[in-house]
């Protein structure tokens, strides 16, 4: 596996852990706190960890890179759970899963029986029901004070959530790349993914040395993007 930055950082979590059942995770994005906590948990959590996503692409995606990394199939090991859509089975330790799903699991059991772990997982997002989990979960620790807690976040201030958890916080860097902004000097009323094709189609022609990281309000424009792109790559 590719070395990420938090790496170094997983001995410390699973130590945290086991002294106090609660932490905030601080990790800039491309730390790889998504995928890297969640497996190195694995022997010192009894029970299933759920681990919360914000979105359901998010979901699938993080559990498909986790169990590709564990070397397994979708479904062993590593699952996830949205709505509509359960890819797991009796094997499965690690669940990747949408708020609603997460929000609903509390709700139907109180107790969450079976979790030994919650993660929440982008929580800088700051949802309501990723709110909503969060209360609940700080509410069950009074009956399962062992049920251990992560809150992972990228850009949030976290030392309102860790005073609220009565966590400590962990923090790693993550990998860094300089920016310059750009903006178009006269608007495009073209589909956005020929927009796209076209920025990236300009990259290409400048000489670009690298990937390109696009970001994209959902699956739809992600897959008419890479097709708009697929004659330049």
């Amino acid at each position: 596996m590719q070395p990420l930055p938090i790496d170094p950082l997983l001995p410390d979590i699973v130590a945290s852990l086991a002294q106090t059942p609660r932490l905030v995770l601080e990790a800039p994005p491309g730390a790889g706190k998504t995928t890297r906590v969640p497996p190195a948990l694995l022997d010192s959590v009894s029970g299933e960890i759920v681990v919360l996503e914000p979105r359901r692409l998010a979901a699938r995606m993080a559990a498909k890179r986790v169990a590709d990394e564990m070397q397994q199939s979708l479904g062993e090991t590593v699952g996830y759970q949205v709505r509509f859509e359960d890819v797991s089975s009796a094997k499965t330790r690690i669940r990747f899963v949408t708020e609603g799903v997460l929000t609903r699991k509390l709700l139907g059991d109180p107790d969450l029986r079976g979790v030994g772990a919650v993660l929440l997982d982008e929580f800088h997002e700051r949802h309501l029901q990723g709110d909503v989990a969060l209360a609940l979960l700080h509410r069950l620790t009074r009956l399962r004070p062992e049920l251990r807690i992560v809150v992972m976040s990228a850009t949030l201030a976290t030392s309102p959530i860790a005073a609220f958890l009565r966590a400590p916080t962990l923090r790693t860097e993550g990998k860094r790349f300089d920016v310059a902004i750009e903006h178009l000097q006269n608007a495009d009323d073209r589909p956005l993914a020929s927009q796209v094709a076209s920025a990236v189609r300009r990259l290409v022609n400048e000489g670009l040395d690298g990937d390109v990281l696009v970001f994209l309000p959902g699956a739809a424009e992600i897959r008419k993007a890479a097709e708009s792109c697929a004659p330049i790559a």
